[in-house]
C-alpha cells in the first residue's frame, strides 16, 4: 500500500545538512536515505527513487518499515534502529533484499552511518548500492563458466594455453589419451621441446605467424602415438590483451582415413590399384612438360589382353578379376620405377615411359612385356594363356597432349590387333585415317535407321540336285549421303560395338520376314530365310519375344525361318545362349552353324547345340579346285555333316568347277556371286519363279 505523506511531520528540530546532501544529490548511481530517531525519512535522493520507486514527496515523512522494508524484517530493522539509538550497538553494513514500490524484491549492499545534529538529535542515513545487476552478472558468468566447462567436457579437441614464446601454462583434454605425454612432462615446457623435432618447427612457425599479424593459423601433422599413428589439425590464434597463445588440436585420424579411401577412389583402379585413366593422364600432362623441358621423348603403350572377353565369359569374373590383378602385377613388374602402369578399365591397360632417348627404348619395352606374358598364368589351379596387342604412341612425333598421345596408342593398338594380336604397332598417320573413317562412320550410323538409309538385300541358296532356288539369305546394306556406300564388313563390328547392333538387327529380321511373306505368296513355294545374329543381339532379353511376334506378324512357318550362328556367340559360354539356342529350337526355328571351320572348337559345338545346317566358309570353297587339302576338307566336312543328320550349305561358290566338285561331293545347297549377288527384293521375285542352275 503506498505510504501516506508525512513530510510536514518532520521533526521540529531536525536541521539539515546541506552540503551532505549536496553531494547525494549528485550522485544518483547509489540510494541514500535519512532517518530521525523514530525511522521517518528526513532524506530521500533521486538514486533512492529509482532504486525503489518511490518519488522523493512519497517518502519523506514516511517511516523505514513502512516503505523498504519486507514484513518479515520489520521487528528485526526497528530493533537494530533502536538499540543503535539508544545503545550505540551499530547496524553491520550487509546485503539485504529489501522491496520496491511494487512490492518486488530489490537486492542491496547496505551501509549506514549516525549522526547527532546541534539539538542533540540523532539522524541515520543508509547508502543502497543495488546488487540485482552485480548478480545477474555474476549468475551470467557462473552460467558462462558452467557452460565453457560443459563444452570443454563434451568437445574431443585438445586446448592448450600457451605463454608468448610458447611454454604452456595450462591445458584441457576430454580424452587423457589423446596427449602425447603426460601433463606433468609437458606444463611448463615449450610447445617446440616436447613434440618431434619435425612437428615442434611446425608449431613454431605458426606461433610466429600469429605473433605477426591477428588471425587463425591452421596446419596439419602426423603423429605417432603409443597405440598407433594419428593425424592432427592445429588452430593457432594469438590473445594479445592477455600476451598468451591458444592451440586447439583436433584428431583427423578418421578424416584423413576417408579422405585416404575417396582419394583411391578417385584416382586409383579399386581391383587392381594401379593409377586409373585420370591419374594417369595427370602423369602423362607432367612427363610431357618434363619432356619438352629436357628436349626428351615420352613413350605412350596401350595394353588390350586379347582374348580377355572369352575367359571372362567362360570362366566368370571372378578369374577374370584374378587374371586381371596377376597381369598388373607382371606389368608393374616389368617396367622401371620412374615409369607409370595404369588401368583405363576393362582389360586395357597404359604403360607411360619417361625420359626415353629414342624410339627403341619403347620398342625394347613392348617386346619384353610381349615375352614376359607368354609365360602361362596360374589362377585357381588353371594355367591360363594371355596375350597382349600393344599400341605404341610417342612424344612428340605423335601428338603433344596427352588425349592426342592415349587417342594415336589407341588407334595403334587396334593395328596390332588387325596384324594378329600378340604383337606391337607403332602409331602412323594412315592409322588415323583409319580410325578417322571409323569415328564418322559411327556418328553417321545414329539416326540411319530413321532417315531410311539402310535396305536388307538377299542372296539366293539353291538346291544343289534340283538346281532350284530353296531361299535366300538376308543380307544388310548400308548407303549414306554423305559416305556413299558402307560395306557391312565396316559398320556391323560398329554396330556391335555401340550396341545399335539391335535395333538394326530387329528391322533386318521384321523386313527378311515381310519379305519372305510376300516371296511365298507370290511363287506359293516355302521358301526358307536365313538372317544372321550376332553375339550382342543374344544379350538382348526381349530377343526371343521379339523373334515369335515377327513370325506371328508375318504369318510365315518358323521351320522356313533359319538363324545363322558365328561361334563367336558360342564361344562366350554364356548360361543365356544356351537357353535362347534351346528356346529357338523349341519353336521350330532352324539354326545354322555359319562360318564353320574357321575357329577351334566347331565340332564340340556341332554335338552340344541342336543345329540343322552347316555352312562352309568360302575360305575352303576357294581352294577346293586347286588345293586336295581343301577338297579333302570340305568332303570330310559334308559327310560328317550328314552323318548328324545336318543339311550343308556352300558359301561363296564364284566358278561352275566348284559347283561340279560340290556336286559330286553331294553338298546340299550352295550360294555365291557364280549364281548371283545379293540382290534387291524385286529383283529376288523377278528371279526366283524361273531360276534354274547354270550347267
Amino acid at each position: 500500500m503506498k505510504p501516506k505523506n508525512n513530510s510536514n511531520l518532520l521533526i521540529k528540530n531536525t536541521v539539515v545538512n546541506d552540503p551532505l546532501h549536496q553531494l547525494f544529490d549528485a550522485v544518483n548511481a547509489i540510494s541514500v536515505q535519512g532517518y530521525d530517531e523514530e525511522r521517518r525519512v528526513i532524506y530521500w535522493n533521486i538514486g533512492s527513487q529509482l532504486l525503489y520507486g518511490y518519488a522523493k514527496e512519497e517518502a519523506l515523512g514516511e517511516k523505514i518499515e513502512d516503505l523498504i522494508i519486507p514484513k518479515s524484517l520489520s521487528d528485526i530493522v526497528i530493533n537494530a534502529h533502536r538499540d543503535w539509538v539508544q545503545h550505540d550497538i551499530e547496524i553491520p553494513a550487509s546485503e539485504i533484499t529489501l522491496c520496491d514500490k511494487n512490492g518486488d524484491d530489490v537486492n542491496v549492499f547496505s551501509s549506514h552511518v549516525m549522526f547527532t545534529n546541534q539539538y542533540n538529535k540523532k539522524q541515520m542515513y543508509c547508502i543502497d548500492i543495488n546488487l540485482t545487476d552485480i548478480r545477474d552478472a555474476q549468475a551470467e558468468a557462473d552460467f558462462k563458466d558452467h557452460m565453457l566447462t560443459a563444452v570443454l567436457e563434451a568437445t574431443p579437441d585438445l586446448f592448450f594455453l600457451l605463454t608468448e614464446n610458447g611454454i604452456i601454462i595450462d591445458h584441457h583434454a576430454t580424452n587423457k589419451t589423446d596427449l602425447y605425454i603426460s601433463p606433468k612432462q609437458f606444463i611448463g615446457q615449450s610447445m617446440v621441446d616436447v613434440l618431434p623435432h619435425d612437428i615442434g618447427r611446425k608449431f613454431q612457425t605458426h606461433i610466429n605467424k600469429v605473433l605477426k599479424k591477428s588471425g587463425v593459423s591452421c596446419f596439419e601433422y602426423e603423429l605417432t602415438m603409443p597405440h598407433g599413428i594419428f593425424h592432427f589439425e592445429a588452430r593457432i590464434s594469438h590473445l594479445p590483451k592477455y600476451k598468451q597463445i591458444v592451440a586447439i588440436i583436433r584428431d583427423i585420424t578418421e578424416q584423413h582415413k576417408t579422405a585416404e579411401v575417396i582419394r583411391q577412389h578417385a584416382y586409383f583402379d579399386t581391383l587392381t590399384l594401379l593409377p586409373n585413366r585420370f591419374l594417369a593422364l595427370d602423369r602423362l600432362s607432367q612427363m610431357i612438360i618434363e619432356a619438352e623441358r629436357d628436349t626428351e621423348k615420352t613413350a605412350v603403350l596401350f595394353l588390350d589382353l586379347d582374348d580377355f572377353k572369352k575367359v571372362n565369359d567362360s570362366l566368370g569374373h571372378e578369374i577374370g578379376d584374378k587374371l586381371l590383378i596377376e597381369s598388373s602385377n607382371r606389368l608393374k613388374k616389368t617396367i622401371r620405377k620412374e615409369d607409370t602402369v595404369g588401368r583405363l578399365g576393362g582389360d586395357e591397360f597404359i604403360i607411360l615411359l619417361r625420359s626415353l632417348s629414342d624410339n627403341g627404348n619403347a620398342l625394347a619395352v613392348a617386346e619384353n612385356l610381349l615375352k614376359v606374358f607368354r609365360e602361362p598364368f596360374q589362377i585357381d589351379g588353371r594355367e591360363l594363356i594371355i596375350t597382349l596387342s600393344i599400341g605404341i604412341a610417342v612424344y612428340p612425333e605423335n601428338g603433344e597432349s596427352a588425349s592426342d598421345l592415349l587417342r594415336n596408342a589407341d588407334t595403334a593398338m587396334y593395328q596390332a590387333k588387325a596384324l594378329g594380336r600378340n604383337s606391337y604397332s607403332f602409331f602412323t598417320q594412315e592409322m588415323n585415317i583409319v580410325m578417322l573413317r571409323r569415328f564418322e562412320i559411327e556418328e553417321q550410323m545414329h539416326g540411319a535407321l530413321e532417315r531410311n538409309e539402310f535396305e536388307v538385300y538377299y542372296q539366293p541358296q539353291l538346291n544343289v540336285k534340283s538346281g532350284t532356288i530353296i531361299g535366300a539369305e538376308a543380307l544388310l546394306r548400308w548407303h549414306n549421303p554423305a559416305l556413299g556406300n558402307i560395306t557391312p564388313a565396316e559398320f556391323i563390328p560398329i554396330a556391335e560395338h555401340t550396341g545399335l547392333i539391335i535395333p538394326i538387327g530387329q528391322y533386318v529380321v521384321k523386313q527378311a520376314l515381310h519379305f519372305l511373306s510376300q516371296w511365298q505368296d507370290t511363287d506359293q513355294q516355302m521358301y526358307t530365310m536365313a538372317v544372321n545374329l550376332s553375339p550382342r543381339q543374344f544379350r538382348d532379353k526381349k530377343l526371343l519375344s521379339f523373334i515369335k511376334s515377327c513370325i506371328k506378324g508375318a504369318n510365315v512357318k518358323a521351320e522356313n525361318f533359319e538363324l545363322e550362328i558365328t561361334e563367336g556367340v558360342l564361344m562366350t559360354g554364356q548360361s543365356y545362349i544356351d537357353l535362347a539356342l534351346a528356346e529357338l529350337h523349341q519353336l521350330g526355328i532352324k539354326l545354322s552353324m555359319d562360318d564353320f571351320g574357321t575357329g577351334y572348337s566347331s565340332l564340340s559345338y556341332l554335338r552340344q547345340y541342336a543345329f540343322d545346317v552347316l555352312k562352309i566358309d568360302k575360305t575352303f570353297i576357294d581352294g577346293i579346285t586347286q588345293n586336295k587339302e581343301d577338297r579333302d576338307l570340305v568332303k570330310a566336312t559334308i559327310a560328317m555333316a550328314h552323318n548328324l543328320n545336318l543339311m550343308v550349305v556352300a558359301e561363296g561358290v564364284e566358278i561352275s568347277e566348284q559347283l561340279t566338285i560340290l556336286k559330286a561331293l553331294q553338298c546340299d545347297y550352295v550360294q555365291g556371286y557364280y549364281f548371283s549377288k545379293p540382290i534387291p527384293a524385286h529383283q529376288l521375285i523377278a528371279l526366283s519363279a524361273h531360276y534354274k542352275l547354270p550347267i
